[in-house]
């Protein structure tokens, strides 16, 4: 890809790409262009529809075939899972960046990052998977989380409240439980599973930094238009019917995502009442 567009535009044509690769590829290209980077906040684009490959086949989560990681096909199903969330989590933060305007340049740069870095994420699992004898798209998958931002496309408050700051953080807290269960393994599936962990790690550390992000902007947005961020926050997951969050919750981890004790304890009595 050549530089010739402004940095939203790139985003776009990146974000319709159906091959998960060629994006991928894409994607880190632009970033190796960064001193060409233009940003046209105000740039209104067309409705782009995001590119999507064949496979893999989509399911409601709870038709989603469960699997027990001990076994070969196990454990290649929980990998395919997390690099489908951050295949979605790539078109997720390109959605953003191209969508919404009239912010402030730093929002475009920071959710191009973003999808950058979930793109390295993406190409580790997907490596790891071919080295079990898999690839991406030969486990059945659910679209949750890209549903919730067909749900906020017309509502960049809602999108900051409800996708990083609701459904990636629960990344936050499910990581540990996946660590401890690939900890586990042993035998042949032990070069497997540590591998998954060295890449979990990775993922840990930079979802705390794009929760972050979404954080940040949501605080922005309600400081902006005169609004209480908790109790727009509880109207907002209300209105969008956002999936209940159930403990365990990693406070350390989203404490250092920009969640604060009121947060949390918000957080822990809404969980108390389901």
């Amino acid at each position: 890809m050549s530089f010739m567009n402004d940095l939203r535009t790139e985003l776009s044509l990146i974000f319709a790409l159906s091959d998960p690769h060629l994006k991928v590829d894409a994607l880190k290209k632009l970033w190796l262009q960064q001193a060409n980077w233009l940003v046209l906040e105000d740039l209104k684009l067309s409705n782009c529809p995001m590119g999507r490959p064949e496979r893999p086949t989509l399911k409601p989560p709870k038709q989603v075939p469960s699997r027990k990681p001990s076994t070969h096909e196990g454990l290649g199903a929980l990998i395919h899972s997390v690099c489908h969330i951050e295949f979605n989590a790539i078109n997720l933060a390109l959605d953003a960046a191209w969508r919404f305007e009239h912010m402030p340049q730093r929002f475009y740069l920071e959710w191009a990052q973003v999808a950058y870095e979930e793109a390295t994420h993406f190409e580790l699992l997907s490596n790891a998977l071919i080295e079990m004898g898999y690839a991406y798209g030969d486990f059945d998958a659910h679209e949750g989380l890209w549903l919730m931002c067909e749900k906020t496309q017309d509502d960049l408050l809602a999108r900051m409240a409800l996708v990083p700051r609701t459904l990636e953080a629960r990344g936050l807290d499910a990581t540990p439980v996946i660590q401890e269960k690939l900890l586990l393994l042993s035998g042949p599936l032990s070069v497997h599973a540590k591998r998954a962990l060295e890449i979990l790690d990775t993922i840990l550390s930079d979802e705390i930094k794009h929760v972050q992000v979404g954080n940040y902007w949501y605080l922005w947005l309600c400081a902006k238009h005169h609004l209480d961020p908790q109790k727009t926050y509880r109207e907002l997951t209300q209105t969008y019917q956002a999936p209940k969050i159930r403990p365990p919750f990693n406070e350390a981890a989203r404490r250092l995502a920009g969640f604060t004790d009121e947060d949390l304890q918000a957080l822990n009595e809404q969980a108390a009442l389901y």
